[in-house]
């Protein structure tokens, strides 16, 4: 899955922009594993999109229905369901959802909005610091 890519940026679904933006990766996985051609999202914000994602339930049901929602780990998600049939799985990148990422292998993500130039990240093994501000760096690794 990856996030902030419109369809015409991508060149598996052939769009205007899929000529000067090569996705040659994205394609493959287009072509080996599965594409979505009719899908919707339930919310329009990230942090509730991410949670209706992980565990197929809408906001009101998954209890993240702003940007300041903690998410509640002991939900069954996709990865989860993924883990137990054998499946390896992470998350890298964005993560928006305050609470430590739950069913994966192994994450590494940008803690809240994130710093985009030279990120700190929290890790999988580090300490889970609830950030108290924004300008407050959590105890992790960098990038």
């Amino acid at each position: 899955m990856s996030d902030d890519h419109a369809a015409p940026a991508i060149g598996a679904y052939g769009g205007f922009l899929s000529g000067i933006a090569k996705t040659p990766n994205i394609h493959r996985l287009a072509k080996e594993g599965m594409r979505f051609d009719n899908c919707f999202y339930t919310n329009s914000i990230c942090t509730p999109s991410r949670a209706s994602i992980l565990t197929g339930k809408y906001s009101h049901k998954n209890g993240v229905q702003t940007l300041d929602d903690d998410f509640d780990r002991s939900q069954e998600t996709f990865p989860r369901l993924l883990q137990t049939v054998g499946y390896y799985t992470r998350v890298v990148g964005k993560w928006h959802l305050k609470t430590e990422p739950a069913g994966f292998d192994y994450f590494r993500v940008l803690p809240g909005q994130g710093k985009y130039f030279d990120p700190i990240l929290k890790e999988k093994g580090n300490p889970w610091l609830r950030m108290k501000s924004r300008q407050e760096a959590p105890i992790t690794t960098s990038f």
